[in-house]
């Protein structure tokens, strides 16, 4: 059952194979979860939204050569099927029937190599005539947005005093949806290349997108949450974020099709790097030796190949079992659509997308640096950690909540991703995987046989927990560091002050105290800078020097070792002529 503690816990109705949104018991082997759906965009959409729907109606993966599929596509209407979409760049075709007969009788066709169902269940109706998501009445966000430890934790604080993100980096949230008009994410929503891949092709209507549960909206806040005096600031709080929808209303089930929409939307539409806190249903590991699940690791590792061809790297969730997944020997979680059984499974089943060449596996972290109870692990499989436990983000309609899971993780790792990626424009997906590694920070195992492996790489936490701070090439400022981020007007002939509120520093304030100032105003000349104190002491940085110059970017020293330090500072900037305006766009203090 999945629960979020949003004050009181709440039920979400059945559980789904989201990657996880509080931990399950842990066991020796996966626990049955609920489904979980996907849906990604088709390059090319065809045949199915005027076809009626029929009980018994399932879904297969077509896989041919890349190109031109017209002869294969024939050969499906021909056969008792439908093509409901095609991924010609990728040789992948989504295709339904109601035929017991079709997926064997594809088989045979020349130019076919493989056919595999995707599903155990019936196709839903409203794949054929999808309905729009619901569009939450929005709560009104109270003021203040404290740092949460979880932020701490990966030194995202200190790295957004150094660069917040770019808004040129494009993060995609393959999820069950995301609340575009939540306050803390709206400023940061980018509706144009946003869409819904349920059912496996895109729905670009506007609102498709939207949360058909909760869990998509929480990732979303943690990767990218806006640093805007309200609520929460994801780790990457100037980048953009986009929704893919690959969960199906009502049961959230990530079927491979929708896997392979989105990754293919993601390759297409420009997106840096991608969350997937989710495994593709109905398997929790898809084996090899079975036909059907063999056309679905095939089907996703080429979708996930295109992506990241076109410059997009794949990050995604180990999963919340407990689970050793370099030493796999029962699977009792599948089929999540129908009836679970348990099977005998070796390490050539994979967890789709997370144990896919080139996704980036993440642990989660529980209490400081150690191993969540729920999260898998295994040696060789495991990239990197982050925090996991009680995470608190965004969900639907202007509200906020807690979750555990390595669904919780996961964005922690894209958001610090998106940070490498906007301090290095140009970084290709294999240099961000090694940038991950390189400025993890290691972790040694703690007292327990399942931990095998070095300092620098386990099975518990591989490469270490990321670090926001690294990732923007940076060390902090010596001293504690106070900042404030958000604008203030200066208009003509006014005076405007900006609040640093200081706390923790014992004693009074240093003779070195750093104040760094980002003032953006055309003609300086007119501007007095002050320091205040809190005891109301004015301590003068810039008086009405350097004519018509542009901007005031410049650290200055102050003496103000008679001030004590903890309490309300403020930088005043008082306008004194007309005509030129401008802002107090940040400002910082270092003791």
């Amino acid at each position: 059952m999945l629960t979020a503690t949003l004050g009181a816990a709440l039920t979400f109705g059945a559980p789904g194979a989201l990657a996880g949104t509080l931990p399950v018991t842990p066991s020796p082997a996966p626990a049955a979860k609920a489904p979980a759906a996907a849906a990604s965009p088709a390059s090319r959409s065809a045949a199915s939204t005027s076809a009626a729907w029929v009980a018994g109606t399932r879904a297969y993966l077509v896989i041919t050569a890349p190109g031109d599929s017209s002869a294969v596509r024939s050969a499906i209407a021909a056969n008792g099927g439908t093509v409901f979409s095609a991924y010609d760049a990728i040789g992948v075709i989504v295709a339904h029937s109601a035929s017991s007969t079709f997926a064997a009788t594809l088989r045979g066709v020349p130019g076919v190599q493989q056919v595999g169902a995707t599903r155990t269940s019936d196709v839903p109706a409203d794949a054929y005539n999808p309905a729009l998501p619901a569009d939450p009445a929005q709560a009104s966000t109270p003021a203040g947005e404290p740092v949460r430890a979880d932020m701490s934790q990966i030194k995202a604080d200190q790295a957004w005093a150094v660069n917040p993100g770019s808004p040129s980096v494009k993060v995609g949230i393959l999820d069950t949806g995301v609340d575009d008009r939540h306050q803390d994410l709206a400023p940061n929503f980018d509706a144009a290349d946003s869409v819904s891949c349920a059912y496996g092709k895109p729905d670009t209507r506007a609102g498709a997108w939207r949360d058909v549960d909760t869990h998509g909206t929480h990732v979303a806040g943690t990767v990218a949450a806006a640093k805007n005096g309200k609520g929460v600031v994801g780790v990457a709080p100037g980048v953009k974020i986009a929704a893919v929808r690959v969960a199906e209303p009502g049961n959230s089930f990530f079927f491979a099709e929708n896997t392979i929409c989105g990754f293919v939307w993601a390759g297409d539409h420009g997106f840096k790097v991608t969350n997937n806190s989710y495994y593709t249903d109905p398997w929790q590991f898809n084996c090899p030796d079975n036909i059907d699940q063999a056309a679905i690791i095939e089907g996703v590792k080429r979708a996930q190949e295109y992506a990241e061809s076109k410059g997009s790297l794949q990050i995604a969730a180990a999963g919340n079992e407990n689970y050793d997944l370099a030493h796999k020997t029962t699977d009792s979680a599948s089929p999540n659509d129908s009836t679970p059984v348990t099977r005998t499974i070796t390490n050539a089943c994979l967890d789709i997308p997370t144990e896919l060449p080139g996704v980036v596996t993440v642990a989660a972290n529980g209490t400081g640096v150690t191993k969540a109870s729920f999260s898998n692990y295994g040696q060789g499989v495991i990239d990197v950690a982050a925090p996991g436990s009680n995470v608190y983000s965004t969900v639907p309609g202007g509200g906020y909540g807690s979750k555990s899971g390595t669904s919780m993780a996961t964005p922690h790792v894209v958001g610090v991703a998106a940070l490498i990626a906007s301090a290095e424009p140009g970084i290709t997906p294999a240099q961000i995987r090694a940038r991950l590694a390189a400025q993890a920070n290691d972790i040694a195992c703690p007292s327990d046989s399942r931990c095998t492996g070095t300092t620098a790489n386990n099975s518990f936490f591989g490469e270490g927990q990321v670090d926001a701070l690294k990732a923007v090439g940076t060390t902090p400022p010596p001293g504690a560091y106070f900042e404030n981020l958000t604008d203030f007007a200066v208009n003509d002939n006014a005076t405007v002050e900006s609040p640093i509120t200081v706390t923790g520093v014992s004693g009074n304030a240093p003779a070195t105290l750093k104040v760094g100032v980002d003032i953006k105003h055309t003609y300086i000349g007119d501007l007095k800078v002050d320091l205040v104190a809190p005891d109301g002491t004015v301590y003068t940085l810039h008086n009405r020097s350097g004519g018509s110059a542009d901007n005031i970017a410049q650290t200055y020293t102050v003496n103000a070792s008679s001030e004590v330090a903890n309490g309300t500072w403020k930088l005043r900037v008082n306008d004194n002529a007309a005509s030129d305006t401008g802002k107090i766009d940040a400002w910082n203090l270092t003791f």
